[in-house]
């Protein structure tokens, strides 16, 4: 059986010629570059990957396009920060020729944020979607956390994929001010209830009391407290933004400027 490992990249430079070069197992390696402005795509195409452009923010229908391009019966997804063992190499090479394989497996990712790998809070086993045959994939949705529509069935791998999120605090904020807008517009569309000073302190605490307490993420140390008092500012900053978006800020800025 030969396999495509597929990619979706925007200004990785950092990581994506070793996300590339650990997929040497793969018959070929797919990149979809979402109109990176660094050098991603050229070291892409230096290390023989096959590069796509995009400029659909979507990841879902990046996901999708990066299936319809791909040419074998399997196929991996693998963000640039995933990182695979040489066991978990052997198991999806295991996986891939075994008459009775599933239709998809889902993984467990070790996530490291800053520098620890996170055993609580939530944080594992983290399974994500990763490996498929390619028939059985018939698509992927989801605006914020995309998830596949499988026909088939789906098992759990058991060897992990290292996750190297979470990086710097300055990419943490970066990440969450990019999608605590997206999760504020989806809410605003759905007709989400006022936002209200109570609601944002009681989202605060139910997500630190979730993170740290009731998920034990107090048994990470220091990094686990500094997670758990993010994720608690990231629910903030989803509900700080629906206020902005409800109460129409930007406009009211904009005539008050113009008067």
């Amino acid at each position: 059986m030969n396999i495509s490992a597929l990619i979706l990249a925007k200004n990785e430079e950092d990581m994506i010629a070793d996300c590339i070069k650990q997929l040497s197992f793969a018959n070929e390696v797919i990149v979809l570059d979402q109109d990176s402005s660094d050098a991603t795509v050229s070291i892409s195409e230096k290390l023989g990957a096959k590069v796509y452009k995009s400029q659909n923010e979507s990841f879902a229908t990046n996901r999708n396009e990066l299936k319809e391009k791909s040419s074998h019966e399997w196929i991996l997804y693998m963000d640039t920060d995933e990182r695979l063992t040489k066991s978990t190499v052997e198991e999806i090479l295991e996986k891939i020729k075994d008459q009775n394989a599933a239709a998809a497996y889902y993984f467990p990712r070790k996530n490291i944020m800053l520098g620890k790998w996170l055993r609580h809070g939530g944080w594992w086993p983290d399974y994500t979607p990763r490996l498929f045959k390619k028939s059985k994939l018939s698509k992927w949705t989801g605006s914020v956390h995309e998830s596949p529509t499988v026909d088939g069935s789906i098992a759990f791998a058991k060897n992990p994929i290292t996750h190297l999120t979470a990086r710097s605090v300055s990419r943490m904020l970066a990440k969450s001010v990019r999608w605590a807008k997206v999760e504020a517009e989806l809410n605003y569309k759905a007709n989400a209830h006022k936002v209200t000073k109570i609601k944002v302190l009681k989202a605060m605490v139910k997500e630190f009391t979730r993170r740290y307490v009731i998920k034990m993420g107090c048994m990470d140390g220091k990094i686990g407290l500094i997670q758990s008092i993010y994720q608690s500012l990231h629910a903030a900053m989803v509900l700080t933004y629906l206020w902005e978006i409800q109460n129409k800020s930007e406009e009211k800025i904009n005539t008050s400027t113009n008067e």
